[in-house]
This record gives C-alpha cells, sequence and structure tokens, in this order.
C-alpha cells in the first residue's frame, strides 16, 4: 500500500538565526527549538561571518536590512565560500516588493519570509530547504559511489584486458605458425580447426585492445601526442590498407583528391585509429560489389573526412545508440563480422579530446554517411 513519501528526521539540524531585531531572533529561536532544531543567533552580517565556520550551519535565517552590510551582501560572502555554496539562505525581511525578492535570490538567497512572520510559514518552509538539502547530499553521495564505482570497473576491465591479450595473442601466434605449415602437414579437418582458433582469437583480440581503450578514456588517463600533421597522408594510408579488407568483400574503397592548406595538430596514431574504424564498419556493414567512397574539405577553422557507404543505412530512431559504449543498431554486418558496440564510442571520446566532433547520417541515396572535423593548426605551427 502506497503511504507517500517518508518524512526525513530534521531533528539537531543546526539554524543560524541572522536578525538585529534582540526580540524577532528570540521568537524565532524558541519556534525552532519547538521543532528540536539547534540555533545560534547572530545579530549582524559580520558576526555571522564570523559564526559561520564555527557553527557549520544546516541553514541560515538571514534579515536584509542590519546595520552594517546588509543581508544580501552577507548572502554573497557566504555563498563565495566553497563550503557554504549549498547552504540554502532564506531571507527575513519587511519588503515584499517583486524587486525586493529578485534581488535576494539573485545574492544567492532560497526563499524568503515577510515580517511579521507566520510560526507555521516559517518553519514549513525551513522543513521543505532542509529535506531538499539533504536529498541532494544522499545525490551528491550516491553519485560519488557510482563515480568510484565506475573507476573499479574501469581499472578491473584494464587489468583483465591486459592480462587475457598476452595468452591469445600467443595463441593466434601458434595457430598462424602452424596454418603456414611451419610444424608440419596438417589434414583438412585439422586447418579448418586451426582457421577457426585464428578467427576467434583475432576477433577476442579486437574486443580486449577496444576494452583497454574504452576503459583508458573513462578512467581519465587518455593522453594525446599532438604533432602538426597532414591529415590527407593519414587517411590515404587508412584507406590503402582498408583497401585489402573490401577487396576480399568484393567491394572497393574510393578517395577523391584532396590537398589540405594547412596542417591540423593532432596525435596521428589515435586519429588513424578513428579513421579506421570508420572504415572497417563501412566495409562491415556494406554488401559485395559497393563502393566506400572517403571525401576530405576544410574551411578557415577545420578539416573534415567523409566516409560513404552503400549499406543500408541507420534507423533513425536508434541514432541515439551509435557513439555510446555497447551502443549496437538492429543493422547487423553483411560478411557475419562480430561487433561490440565499442569502436564508434572510442571514436567519439578521441575526436572530443581532439576538441572536433563527429556525426553520423543517411544518405538521400542510400546508405550512411559518418563524418569527424577536427580544427586546423594556428598559422605558423
Amino acid at each position: 500500500m502506497h503511504t507517500g513519501p517518508q518524512r526525513i528526521d530534521l531533528t539537531g539540524r543546526r539554524i543560524l538565526v541572522v536578525e538585529d531585531d534582540r526580540m524577532n531572533s528570540r521568537i524565532i529561536a524558541a519556534i525552532l527549538g519547538t521543532e528540536g532544531f539547534v540555533t545560534l543567533e547572530a545579530t549582524s552580517g559580520e558576526s555571522a561571518l564570523a559564526l559561520y565556520q564555527e557553527f557549520q550551519p544546516d541553514l541560515i535565517l538571514l534579515d536584509v536590512v542590519m546595520p552594517g552590510i546588509s543581508g544580501f551582501e552577507t548572502c554573497r560572502r557566504l555563498k563565495a565560500a566553497p563550503d557554504a555554496a549549498g547552504i540554502p539562505i532564506i531571507f527575513i525581511t519587511a519588503k515584499n516588493q517583486s524587486e525586493d525578492i529578485v534581488a535576494g535570490l539573485e545574492a544567492g538567497g532560497v526563499d524568503y519570509v515577510v515580517k511579521p512572520f507566520q510560526p507555521r510559514e516559517v518553519l514549513a518552509r525551513i522543513r521543505t530547504h532542509l529535506q531538499l538539502r539533504t536529498l541532494l547530499d544522499h545525490q551528491a553521495g550516491l553519485i560519488d559511489d557510482l563515480s568510484k564505482a565506475n573507476a573499479a570497473k574501469n581499472h578491473f576491465l584494464g587489468i583483465a584486458a591486459h592480462d587475457l591479450r598476452n595468452p591469445l595473442t600467443s595463441i593466434n601466434g601458434l595457430s598462424e605458425y602452424m596454418l603456414e605449415g611451419s610444424a608440419g602437414e596438417l589434414s583438412d579437418d585439422q586447418r579448418a580447426m586451426l582457421r577457426a582458433m585464428h578467427s576467434a582469437t583475432q576477433s577476442m583480440l579486437g574486443l580486449l585492445g577496444e576494452l583497454l581503450d574504452i576503459s583508458v578514456i573513462e578512467s581519465g588517463e587518455m593522453h594525446l601526442a599532438l604533432t602538426p600533421c597532414n591529415f590527407s597522408d593519414i587517411a590515404h594510408d587508412a584507406v590503402f590498407l582498408n583497401g585489402i579488407a573490401a577487396a576480399r568483400k568484393q567491394m572497393k574503397i574510393a578517395c577523391r583528391p584532396f590537398k589540405p592548406s594547412r596542417p591540423l595538430l593532432i596525435d596521428p596514431r589515435k586519429i588513424r585509429e578513428v579513421i579506421d574504424n570508420l572504415l572497417s564498419n563501412a566495409i562491415k556493414f556494406s554488401p559485395p560489389g559497393t563502393t566506400i567512397t572517403v571525401e576530405l574539405s576544410e574551411d578557415e577553422n577545420q578539416q573534415t573526412i567523409s566516409v560513404q557507404d552503400q549499406g543500408p543505412g541507420i534507423p533513425p530512431d536508434e541514432m541515439n545508440l551509435l557513439f555510446q559504449s555497447f551502443g549496437k543498431t538492429s543493422v547487423r554486418p553483411t560478411g557475419g563480422e562480430k561487433s561490440t558496440g565499442l569502436g564508434l564510442a572510442i571514436c567519439r571520446r578521441i575526436v572530443e579530446a581532439h576538441r572536433g566532433s563527429v556525426s553520423a547520417a543517411n544518405r538521400e541515396t542510400g546508405g550512411a554517411d559518418f563524418r569527424i572535423s577536427l580544427p586546423v593548426a594556428p598559422h605558423g605551427v
């Protein structure tokens, strides 16, 4: 049975009452005392600032008009302290004009009560803001716990992937060695089993490489070795090597001529990884007999590479999955290739680390168009 939201116990919460009128201050303290709040009274903004560090209140009731600095200025000074930024401050004021209320909110207050105040109203407003503050603190704690858990997960993934890669590399190398006939003649059945073993370890090594990449990226430990580079040289090298894989599926990659006017300040190894991934995906999801087109262009601010395929395109309602970790669409590779859903997520992180952008769209003539844009290096680099 639904019983409504659970009430948070606020007993013992500390409230700093800043009011220059001693009578009002004592009345407020008495009202708050009946609810189990712990109070401390200050008669000026200056004394409130001095008492804050010692008392560490959970909420502050702050008069607006006082001798010395005003309540608005007191609020601004309190909010300037990092440890006080989240403390709710409720103004006590005889002014109820909208401009006065706006001024209080702009100074950092969260609410106000108007003199002469009603005890039930004051208590209701205080409870509301203390409960909200408690929930926000709880949320911040959960976020911190999740961040620590995510960091532990990335650390574990990195260790596991690293430790698994060495034996898999050995298995992959030995199976390749045996397939070449270096260990003697093989029967047809043995050769078929070795091919399956070699293919499986290749896929696993690719997955482990992506897991290592994503764990490094998400842990914030990815470091770029930036150097001025010719974008077209990197792209043409990638096209040449990926053209071999394309030919195995009876397709080709066409790269249109491009001569950049300025270099890019990039990490060439990581950008090559991005281009390889885009080309690999285009090959993976394109049918035999089609052409993948690579175009490079530039304007005064950036250079862009576009990889266009003639595959089935991307379902519009699945576009949001493309650049998420482990995000997969319903489109399947045309040659039975494996897909982890990590490649494009890694691409996005690498490109964004270069202050660039990555996007995908369906072409009007069919197929998909993936683009990455990177800022050009300043003149003289």
